[in-house]
Order: C-alpha cells, then sequence, then structure tokens
C-alpha cells in the first residue's frame, strides 16, 4: 500500500540519513526504497513469531520493543494482533505518529523503562535492539517484568562470534577491538561513530541477563543463513560455522514461568 505522501517524506528522509550518512552503505537508495514498505518487509518476522511462538500465542497483547519507524506494528495489526509499539527516537517515533492509529499505538521511551505496568503483555518482541541498549541487564529485566508470566519475550541480535556486523553488512572479525574496528571503517570509506552504539552480544551475556531476572527457560534457533557466506569467503567461512556450531546471530524464546 503506498504511503501518504507526508509519512513517504519522512521515512525517505530518516532512513537516508541512517543508510547514507550514518552507515555509509554504498547502495543506500535500494534500502531507502524498501523502506517505502517496510510493513511487507517485516511479514516473514512476524511469520517467525508466530511459528516460534504459535498462533495463539498472539492473540494476547504483544509489546514491539524497539519498534522504529513501525513496520512490524503494521504488518502485525494488519494481522489482527494488538501490539504496541515503544522506542527511544524521538525521530522515530514522530514517524510512527503519522500513521493511521495502529494496534495498541506507540510510546517513546528507552528500553531499560518501559512505561507500562507489571505483566501486561502476553509476548514482549526484540528485533535487532538490545545491541544498542545502554544496559542489557535492564532491558532483559524489564522485558521480563512487563511479561505476564506464561507469557514470552522473543529476542533476535547478532552474535559477537559471527564473521559480519549486520548494521554495516560488512566482513567482521569476532570480537574486533574498537580502535582496529574504526581503522576497518575508514580503510572501507565507511563512518566510525556509529559503531559506539553498537555492542557484540554472546550467548551467555543474553542467558545471564534473564538469569538475573529470574528466568531460565530458554531456547535458542539456530536457523538463520550466514549472510557473509555468500562472498568470496564462503566456503571458509561456511566451515567455520559448520564446524565451530556458531550461530550467526542469537534467536532464542524465553519462558516466563
Amino acid at each position: 500500500m503506498r504511503q501518504p505522501p507526508a509519512l513517504r517524506e519522512s521515512t525517505d528522509r530518516y532512513y537516508t540519513a541512517y543508510y547514507r550518512d550514518t552507515l555509509g552503505i554504498p547502495d543506500w537508495s535500494a534500502l531507502v526504497r524498501l523502506r517505502r514498505e517496510e510493513e511487507v518487509q517485516e511479514r516473514p518476522r512476524l511469520a517467525r513469531l508466530e511459528a516460534l511462538l504459535g498462533a495463539e500465542a498472539l492473540q494476547g497483547r504483544v509489546l514491539n520493543v524497539g519498534c522504529g519507524t513501525g513496520g512490524f506494528n503494521v504488518a502485525a495489526a494488519a494481522a489482527g494482533v494488538r501490539v504496541a509499539g515503544v522506542d527511544a527516537g524521538a525521530d522515530a517515533i514522530a514517524i510512527c505518529s503519522l500513521r493511521p492509529r495502529v494496534g495498541l499505538g506507540f510510546a517513546r521511551a528507552a528500553a531499560e523503562s518501559l512505561p507500562f505496568s507489571d505483566g501486561v503483555f502476553d509476548v514482549v518482541h526484540c528485533f535487532s535492539v538490545i545491541e544498542h541498549v545502554a544496559s542489557v541487564t535492564a532491558t532483559i529485566r524489564e522485558m521480563v517484568r512487563v511479561t505476564r508470566r506464561g507469557g514470552a519475550i522473543y529476542v533476535h541480535t547478532p552474535n559477537a562470534w559471527s564473521f559480519y556486523e549486520g548494521h554495516y553488512k560488512l566482513l567482521w572479525a569476532p570480537f574486533l577491538p574498537p580502535p582496529l574496528a574504526r581503522v576497518y571503517l575508514r580503510l572501507r570509506g565507511r563512518p566510525v561513530a556509529y559503531l559506539a552504539t553498537l555492542r557484540r552480544l554472546t550467548r551467555g551475556a543474553i542467558v545471564r541477563g534473564f538469569t538475573e531476572s529470574g528466568v531460565t527457560e530458554l531456547t535458542f534457533y539456530n536457523d538463520d543463513r550466514p549472510r557473509e557466506t555468500l562472498g568470496r569467503a564462503r566456503f571458509l567461512i561456511g566451515a567455520y560455522y559448520r564446524l565451530s556450531g556458531v550461530a550467526p546471530y542469537l534467536e532464542l524464546v524465553a519462558r516466563k514461568t
């Protein structure tokens, strides 16, 4: 569905600043065009959530932590999900406000301080967000707090052991020290400031965060194909994943009992 002019213009400006100016991605314009129908791009993520949790889980209230400009919420609401969105970015929430009423609406707040009562959501969805927060522990604690007992928390984030950086869309050495990462980005002609907002998380770090919040029932999945195996080093990197058992992304469902 074609976006209203004001929404399209705002979305284009937002993602041009992100893909071109912040990340320096060469084919940034193609990514901006895809964002004009981001709800279409988000449908597979909604389908994945339903596949892992079951359709009945999405009949309750769903919270999307780090909702960005709202594409996932639009896709979920169109499927009949009662979904709310929260994001720390003022520009992202301003774009969400340009949309017609979507699900349970949007709010601006940090993931470490969610503006909701205890146990009000059946499902909390957190895709490619937890690697940006100031405190992983506080973010997990808040997601657990707003989830009802018996509810589920879905998290998807890059794995520190992978050979890919999904934001810059570059081959990346695991645990590359920040000074070397900045040198590497400059050599690739990329801006470096965004690097300070990223953290590369391990499975152990995620497990510790949930354990500290009293949640120990975690199920990890390893179904994502490594994106970096499509390039010149695909055979070596593919062998690395096969032999090590490392997942390119950390995808999990936590159950609050």
